[in-house]
């Protein structure tokens, strides 16, 4: 933890590395994004009903009856699109300059596991609308997951009773709010952990 922090908010930071380089701070700006989604997404969850008859019209109230509500909702998706944006350029970055070569190639994995988390909260994400976009892209989604080894059995976690009911939703909404969000915190921990060990590119660290 402390070394996460002091990833964060560095003692000293030298002049030089305040320009514009390769690495355009990629890493940094997702995980801004990702502290913008966790406030905006926590202050919609204030408001939002899990519930498949209820989901669409806490939505429409929210834009349309909350204070700064339509804002609110439009931030926490454009802050996800950004975000998935982030982490493709920032994971191709690092495959263009080679960072993922030993000794980093522990933090190459931990970093792919977040990019596949970022997918995988965006997509869990996508259904709680539950507008007729949400519901079919999410059931095609969902369709073709069964073609994949072990897909049926991650199908009949995700969808116990159909895409959009009430247990199928209320999945969708916790591992949304709470255990993708929580595992997302942890491995930028491991990750920010293992770039000070291994200094990175950082000569200030």
């Amino acid at each position: 933890m402390r070394d996460f922090i002091r990833h964060l908010f560095p003692r000293v930071v030298l002049k030089d590395n305040l320009q514009i380089r390769y690495t355009f701070c990629l890493g940094g700006l997702a995980f801004t994004m990702f502290l913008v989604l966790l406030i905006s997404g926590g202050l919609l969850a204030f408001y939002y009903i899990p519930h498949s008859a209820q989901a669409y019209h806490s939505i429409l109230f929210i834009e349309e009856e909350v204070f700064g509500g339509y804002f609110l909702h439009s931030l926490h998706r454009i802050s996800a699109n950004i975000y998935l944006g982030l982490l493709f350029l920032h994971t191709l970055r690092v495959i263009l300059t080679g960072a993922y070569r030993p000794p980093r190639q522990w933090n190459w994995i931990v970093g792919f596991l977040l990019l596949c988390l970022g997918l995988f909260s965006g997509y869990t994400g996508y259904l709680l609308p539950m507008d007729q976009l949400a519901l079919w892209a999410t059931q095609t989604g969902m369709e073709l997951v069964q073609v994949v080894p072990l897909g049926k059995v991650f199908y009949a976690f995700m969808v116990p009773d159909e895409v959009g009911a009430p247990l199928s939703l209320l999945r969708f909404y916790v591992l949304h709010i709470v255990f993708l969000p929580l595992l997302t915190l942890i491995l930028c921990a491991i990750h920010f952990y293992k770039i000070r060990r291994q200094k990175g590119v950082l000569p200030y660290l």
